[in-house]
């Protein structure tokens, strides 16, 4: 089989499709042909090693783990002889971390990870990349801000496939929202439910004359430090994005400064998480947007595409 790997650090053409042997099923795993999985903004700081004190726990000089991608959808084409909640055929996604990756055509997952039947009324390529996306945003929103209706959220980068997510999912709760982004995505949030939107290239967000309750911002270009005038006094500040000034600044302000890297939660409590979600996608209340996609062979220039910055939602690889 094919899958995608890169052996050191950099940009995105570190980046090689090798043949590989396809996986087999252990008895409590179940082997997926992968119709999509998902490139993100975390793909892309792995590959190239950034933050660099990021190294320490990815590999110093170069990757312990040179698989790419962890979102993924597909169909179960064989189970191992102690696998009990799924069967060939089934149509399944979820993620997969720290082992191999989901850009590929095939992997093995056991059965107890972060997986579930895919919703009938989404696509592969739609669910692919809900635990990067909404499984990352839904934690912090409901988990650390525990955003209630009528509070007033501000989302940092809401046309990503972070902030898209975040944005639908603060509506859902009955949450205020102020989204900020270029001044060409604020049609396209605002249809995502934003009450307003804010162009970071023409307004900071720091002179705003509103108080927030939340501030969550999915691309880590914000300092906690100079929203304490936008916040309220209990207000939350919340990232996605680890750097040295956030670990300080959660040190200090732990009750007002929210950091975590949600694939590391509990299997059951994200497990929790995603069954809600799929409930939310069942009813139609949530929709994943796919800004573009690629073929596997044409991973580099979606990597590419992200490093630009200029990705609006999601991008896909798909496996015809």
């Amino acid at each position: 089989m094919k899958a995608a790997i890169y052996t050191r650090y950099g940009s995105p053409e570190v980046i090689q499709i090798i043949d590989t042997e396809k996986p087999v099923p252990k008895p409590n795993e179940v082997l997926i042909k992968i119709k999509a999985s998902s490139v993100t903004r975390a793909d892309t700081m792995m590959r190239a090693g950034r933050p660099k004190f990021g190294r320490i726990f990815l590999g110093l000089f170069k990757p312990k783990n040179t698989s790419l991608g962890t979102g993924f959808s597909g169909v179960v084409e064989s189970v191992g002889s102690e696998v009990t909640e799924f069967k060939i055929g089934d149509e399944i996604f979820g993620e997969k971390l720290f082992s191999n990756g989901c850009n590929a055509e095939y992997i093995c997952i056991t059965e107890d990870m972060v997986i579930a039947l895919k919703p009938t009324n989404i696509s592969h390529q739609e669910a692919a990349p809900i635990c990067d996306g909404f499984l990352t945003s839904y934690n912090f929103i409901k988990e650390h801000a525990k955003l209630k209706k009528d509070q007033h959220i501000l989302i940092n980068g809401a046309s990503g496939s972070l902030g898209v997510a975040a944005v639908q999912l603060a509506k859902v709760l009955g949450a205020k929202v102020t989204a900020v982004c270029s001044s060409k995505n604020s049609d396209f949030v605002k249809s995502f439910g934003a009450n307003r939107a804010i162009d970071y290239t023409k307004t900071s967000v720091y002179n705003l004359p509103d108080k927030f309750d939340v501030i969550y911002d999915t691309v880590g270009t914000l300092n906690y430090k100079d929203t304490k005038t936008i916040l309220t006094t209990d207000g939350i500040f919340m990232t996605p994005v680890l750097s040295r000034k956030v670990m300080w600044q959660m040190l200090w302000n732990p009750k007002n400064v929210k950091f975590e890297a949600t694939g590391i939660k509990k299997t059951e409590d994200l497990k929790r998480l995603l069954k809600e979600l799929i409930n939310l996608f069942e009813e139609g209340k949530l929709k994943t947007h796919v800004d573009k996609t690629y073929i596997l062979s044409e991973i580099v220039t979606a990597h590419q595409h992200l490093d630009t910055g200029r990705k609006v939602g999601n991008i896909v690889i798909i496996n015809p």
